[in-house]
């Protein structure tokens, strides 16, 4: 914008901009609301109303296109992130996507692509909520401390509900709109990657066990192609082998936790609650482990990107870059190929 601040327009205004973003964006100085559009405008007319944001658009190319909008800021769903974030960045817009980054690894290319293409633009994707309070503890532990020293074997699993308390379709199991994304799966190997590396390759199976949901607009049942049950297994590039398992079907689900075995130790961090525990080859049983207050991460993820924005350091902190975030849409890809052809899938994918 002219006038020294940065404009934001909002592409996608529903329940995830008004609870995580927009109170955060509240804090930060010299920014300002250009533009929303959302599926339907009364909801966009709304939070016009709500944040003052006093261009209300009903095609999201308005929002790219409007002379005043630095910043393009995405809160629609996957099938949405592709088009909006390439039309964006070749425009001259800086990018904030909501995860996950696309419905493919086709998808999750375009984007890179186009990001490579302006490298001056910030392009970033929001990160995920968990493990986020012991990130720096993990790292530390893992990397400088090394506690358990080379590790050996991952373990780690996340059972819920989510498929069965209702019998609704929800937009994550439509394949149309969510793509290749599984419940919390890619979350999941976010954080994982951060604090294990990657994947060298993967072996999957899932399986899609409630087969029909009624649509709450049409009262129809409808087929879902989304699995509800997902497993994985394989090696990582350090060598050491992982098992992954997810499941939105489990009544009575246990704690959500990560496993990590070395030969000097364990280490366990549990996302539900954000503890750790551990123990050395030494010790008797795991013990806990206490999160430092100086490790202690509550990221403002908002003003990290309009920092990164105003210094030119394309350091979005926790939130993935484009390139980041391709790494989980590159394992989802290659697990999704595994379960299909039932075969052992390497990474990276050609």
């Amino acid at each position: 914008m002219s006038n020294g601040s940065l404009g934001i327009g909002i592409v996608g205004a529903g329940d995830i901009v008004r609870t995580r973003h927009m109170p955060n964006l509240a804090d930060v100085d010299d920014i300002a609301f250009v533009a929303v559009t959302n599926r339907r405008r009364e909801t966009a007319e709304a939070f016009a109303t709500d944040y003052d944001v006093p261009n209300v658009v009903d095609d999201w190319r308005a929002v790219v296109e409007h002379p005043d909008v630095d910043i393009v800021w995405i809160g629609a769903t996957p099938y949405m992130h592709a088009r909006v974030s390439v039309a964006a960045l070749d425009a001259g817009k800086h990018v904030f996507c909501q995860a996950r980054m696309a419905r493919n690894l086709a998808e999750a290319r375009e984007m890179l692509d186009a990001a490579e293409r302006n490298p001056s633009l910030v392009a970033a994707v929001c990160p995920p909520g968990i493990g986020v309070a012991g990130d720096r503890t993990m790292l530390r532990l893992l990397k400088v401390d090394r506690f358990i020293g080379t590790l050996r074997q991952v373990r780690m699993s996340s059972f819920g509900d989510t498929a069965v308390v209702n019998d609704l379709l929800h937009w994550r199991h439509d394949f149309d709109i969510s793509g290749y994304n599984v419940m919390n799966v890619g979350i999941m190997v976010e954080a994982l990657q951060r604090w294990v590396g990657p994947e060298r390759d993967v072996q999957a199976m899932t399986r899609v066990h409630i087969k029909e949901r009624r649509n709450p607009e049409t009262d129809a049942f409808e087929p879902v192609r989304v699995p509800d049950s997902f497993s994985a297994m394989g090696e990582l590039v350090s060598g050491a082998d992982y098992v992954y398992q997810w499941s939105g079907l489990a009544h009575h689900e246990p704690a959500t936790e990560v496993w990590l075995y070395g030969d000097q130790g364990t280490l366990v961090y549990d996302f539900d609650h954000d503890t750790i525990a551990g123990g050395t080859s030494d010790d008797d049983e795991l013990s806990p482990i206490d999160i430092p207050a100086d490790e202690h991460y509550d990221p403002n993820v908002e003003t990290d990107f309009i920092d990164a924005i105003r210094t030119g350091s394309q350091d979005t902190g926790l939130a993935p870059s484009f390139a980041r975030a391709f790494k989980y849409m590159e394992f989802m890809e290659a697990a999704t190929r595994s379960a299909r052809d039932g075969r052992r899938v390497n990474l990276p994918l050609d």
